[in-house]
């Protein structure tokens, strides 16, 4: 058995890379995971069939528990040549290997699941950062700065972000048809009128659907970007129902949405600003505003509710300043 360590990023090939291709496309066409999502699985299992594969194991049968441990210790100390992984993507890595085990053992290809019982390093758990209300509106303010489509786009972009807490890829996905008024068919910039609440048709990971309400801000810039924005973009190009267009009359691509969220917070003086800061300040607030935590759970189309509890967690400078203000033997 030779111990040459593979480079990172060479695909393997051989009876395990044919079981992943098979795990990979049930979970594609079975569970409806996103090609985002999938492609995640592979780097990190690829990562995990070279380890294998050094082992001298050549099926999911012949695992032993063991190895699963290694190849925790080897991501997250880099001892396989690959790129030291952190806690929280090492635990993403072994989620992975724990699903495509536990298929294995259900579909009778393994007679054991030897990562059932493997457990993650230890992470801290960071409360998200989010952004203060006052500078969400300073955020959204420097996107429309300028003239012509291109500021009216970005404006519209941000506040939708902002307004529903949906994913980038959510958002940069929709058509103009998923937005419209709750219980009618019109829908914001065909000069139909408020007919009730407005909402958006956001596709989340697993291909679900949920109803998002979508707040007057948003609504206002969208108006300004579909009557006055997106005409003019989408005479560049041969025509897409995409809403958010680029310059060249096409979607616009996660890429190019986030550059129009580092460029907006270069201008508002901010720093460390992704598009998932907005979804987080989303919930944040909404959660200060006292919504309940199961509605953001339903909102931010989390599987779990306590995916969302994360949001409801305090600083100790939180609690100390709460006790201070109302305990009566605080001072």
């Amino acid at each position: 058995m030779s111990s040459t360590v593979a480079p990172p990023g060479v695909v393997v090939s051989g009876p395990l890379e044919a079981a992943l291709d098979d795990y990979l496309a049930h979970l594609r066409v079975e569970r409806g995971l996103s090609h985002n999502t999938t492609a995640a699985y592979r780097r990190d299992l690829a990562r995990y069939v070279r380890h294998l594969e050094r082992l001298g194991r050549t099926s999911l049968g012949a695992v032993r528990e063991d190895d699963v441990t290694g190849f925790v210790t080897a991501v997250r100390e880099g001892a396989d040549g690959g790129a030291r992984l952190s806690a929280s993507s090492t635990a993403r890595a072994l989620a992975a290997v724990r699903g495509w085990h536990r298929f294995a053992h259900a579909e009778g290809l393994a007679t054991q699941d030897p990562a059932a019982e493997v457990r993650a390093p230890t992470q801290l758990r960071r409360l998200p950062h989010a952004l203060s209300v006052d500078a969400v509106t300073r955020l959204l303010d420097a996107a429309g700065v300028g003239d012509g489509p291109v500021p009216l786009r970005d404006r519209a972009l941000l506040e939708l972000l902002y307004s529903t807490g949906g994913r980038i890829s959510e958002v940069v996905g929709l058509d103009v048809d998923a937005l419209g008024w709750l219980g009618a068919g019109s829908a914001p910039g065909d000069g139909a009128g408020d007919d009730g609440p407005a909402v958006v048709r956001l596709h989340g990971k697993g291909d679900k659907q949920r109803i998002v309400p979508v707040g007057s801000y948003a609504i206002a810039a969208l108006d300004a970007y579909l009557v006055r924005a997106r005409p003019a973009l989408a005479a560049a190009g041969s025509g897409t129902p995409a809403l958010f267009l680029n310059t060249r009359g096409r979607p616009l691509s996660r890429q190019s949405a986030w550059a129009v969220l580092q460029a907006a917070s270069a201008r508002a003086g901010l720093e460390n600003v992704s598009p998932h800061t907005l979804r987080h300040s989303f919930a944040t607030h909404l959660l200060q505003g006292g919504a309940d935590v199961r509605v953001v759970q339903e909102l931010l189309g989390h599987a779990s509710v306590t995916t969302t509890q994360i949001y409801t967690m305090v600083t100790p400078d939180t609690l100390r300043e709460v006790y201070a203000a109302t305990h009566p033997r605080a001072r």
